[in-house]
């Protein structure tokens, strides 16, 4: 895709993309830096893309939103809170973090996969539709992705 055809695609995307990151944000400065990203990540990878690129924004819009909405959770806890809460519960918090951080490592389509189904909840079906593959393509990418967490995770964990 040449810079042009990024634009194009960019101006028709950007309208839509801006609803749903204002949907799930709740702001409209917010949802503009959302998108903002998304058009950057797709930029970057621009060498790559054909048109259209609906589901890849989207999806990759709904991630960043995500994203968003868990760094501002945390970062909302009060600090008399924070010490309230069991040890028991900061281990589950640190084991959270690092399955995270692991997941955002892996390749985009298993991070998208892998995101949509367990935490977005949804369907293969759904799935697919959304990144424009199909549900065989999906299964496999997300037992990819689990195989590669457990891995990782596994390995973190034994090098603590």
């Amino acid at each position: 895709m040449n810079a042009d055809s990024y634009k194009q695609e960019a101006a028709r995307l950007r309208p839509r993309l801006i609803l749903i990151a204002r949907r799930y944000t709740g702001s409209d400065e917010e949802g503009e830096d959302v998108v903002q990203d998304c058009l950057l990540k797709i930029w970057m990878m621009r060498e790559d893309l054909s048109v259209p690129l609906d589901a890849l924004a989207v999806t990759i819009t709904r991630n960043l939103c995500i994203d968003y909405l868990r760094q501002q959770r945390l970062t909302a806890l009060p600090e008399n809170q924070a010490t309230d809460i069991p040890d028991i519960k900061d281990c589950d918090g640190e084991r959270i973090e690092r399955m995270m951080s692991i997941v955002r490592t892996l390749p985009d389509m298993q991070q998208t996969v892998l995101r949509l189904r367990h935490i977005e909840g949804m369907e293969m079906a759904e799935i697919a539709q959304l990144t424009g593959s199909t549900e065989t393509a999906v299964r496999k990418a997300l037992s990819r992705a689990r195989l590669a967490v457990k891995k990782q995770y596994s390995r973190r964990k034994n090098d603590d």
